[in-house]
């Protein structure tokens, strides 16, 4: 099994094509992990994960967040083009696809923040420190995080080389 191609049996696809939506879904979620970390260091006056605990609806809209960012995350590792005639090896682990998605990532988080701190710029007249005392809105806006993180990851994944 050298190539994969018309010679390889079906079977043998199938199985490289769920190991590398496995692999590409675990990267991912230490990259959304990393996400939220940034996330808590860049918003020091808003106990996202903290309020969420305290109300079961703002509980339900992180979990919904996250169960999108993860929809989408597989939905890109399944859909992510395949070099044909490519080694096996490179169908599952390639390194062209992880570079594109962590620089993918890393400058969508850089334009992200950027992008928020321009608009909590010109919204002036908006607290956005009260984020952090009502739970329900702290669960909505980690909710839109995990989905914008989700929509990242798709993007890099899919996106031809």
């Amino acid at each position: 099994m050298e190539e994969l191609g018309t010679s390889v049996p079906y079977y043998v696809t199938v199985l490289l094509w769920l190991a590398r939506t496995a692999f590409f879904a675990f990267v991912c979620a230490i990259l959304l992990w990393i996400g939220v970390l940034v996330l808590d260091a860049l918003t020091p006056h808003i106990r996202e994960r903290q309020k969420i605990g305290e109300n079961s609806i703002a509980t339900g809209l992180y979990i919904s967040g996250f169960i999108i960012c993860i929809g989408l995350v597989v939905h890109g590792a399944s859909t992510l083009p395949t070099l044909v005639g490519a080694s096996p090896w490179l169908a599952v682990f390639n390194p062209n696809r992880l570079i594109l998605m962590a620089a993918g990532f890393f400058l969508s988080l850089l334009v992200g923040i950027v992008i928020l701190n321009v608009l909590i710029w010109v919204s002036r007249r908006i607290s956005f420190k009260t984020l952090g005392q009502e739970p329900i809105a702290s669960g909505v806006y980690v909710f839109g995080y995990l989905v914008f993180f989700g929509l990242i990851m798709n993007a890099a994944l899919t996106t031809p080389l």
